[in-house]
């Protein structure tokens, strides 16, 4: 550990359209930013932090509302609260289980684990008209297939973390997380290690690939238009080889253990 953090928002990345090879636009931005700036040179090491919406849009995970046909209890929860009762409708297709509605927001449980508000449908940062965002169908492979793209066009092994905006359960406000996960342990495991004063650990579970996310947000903004982050000198746990414990899908939290079902 050093100590020192670099945290660098990636300028020149177009519009993401439908069909776009992310991966080939990525590789570009960062060879043109690292002509004026050598820190967007990549190495080893580096993580990018690349947001659900560019991911999304470049996969077609996009929904017109104008084709939608809402259901009447769409309808009915969006006449209470002043929502479009098609972007309702739209949560209610994606959601594998709904665990709650009220005060105009789904809280639901995705076909990918996460318990997220409106089943991770968003309609913000979008220049089209009626339209609205889904989740990727697979972030973890998404994120993968990311890391293999990049390291063919720039010859390093870069750290993939695809983020999104959650809330929290015991907090007020909105931070951003880690959906897909490649080249790394989203979790860093310290039980059984000694802390500082030389007592075991018990509990100790950092999620670090939450933390790489947020951190990312914090350089980038939330209406920047900067929707990769290179980030250098953050400690990534080696990838495991028991594929059960890759990719963001190990941060999903057992449903025994969920103190909110």
């Amino acid at each position: 550990m050093s100590g020192r953090l670099l945290i660098l928002a990636l300028p020149g990345l177009p519009a993401i359209e439908p069909g776009d090879d992310l991966a080939a636009l990525i590789a570009t931005a960062l060879q043109r930013a690292a002509a004026d700036d050598d820190d967007y040179r990549t190495r080893p090491g580096d993580v990018l932090v690349v947001t659900q919406k560019v991911v999304s849009k470049a996969e077609g995970r996009i929904v017109d509302l104008r084709t939608v046909e809402p259901r009447p209890e769409a309808v009915e929860f969006a006449a209470r609260f002043d929502r479009d009762p098609r972007q309702v409708e739209v949560v209610l297709r994606e959601a594998a289980e709904v665990l709650r509605m009220e005060r105009g927001v789904v809280v639901a449980r995705t076909r990918h684990g996460f318990v997220c508000a409106n089943a991770g449908v968003d309609a913000s940062n979008m220049n089209e008209p009626e339209t609205v965002t889904l989740l990727p169908l697979d972030p973890d492979a998404s994120a993968e297939r990311l890391r293999v793209r990049l390291r063919e066009s720039t010859g390093v092994d870069l750290a993939i973390v695809i983020s999104d905006s959650f809330g929290r359960p015991w907090r007020l406000g909105i931070t951003d997380v880690a959906i897909g996960v490649a080249g790394f342990e989203a979790l860093d495991d310290l039980r059984g290690q000694p802390d500082t004063a030389g007592r075991l650990m018990h509990t100790t579970v950092i999620a670090v690939a939450d933390e790489l996310a947020a951190a990312a947000d914090l350089a980038a903004g939330k209406a920047s238009g900067h929707p990769v982050t290179l980030i250098r000198g953050a400690y990534l746990p080696p990838e495991p080889s028991d594929a059960a414990r890759r990719g963001a899908r190990a941060m999903v939290m057992p449903r025994g253990s969920d103190l909110f079902p």
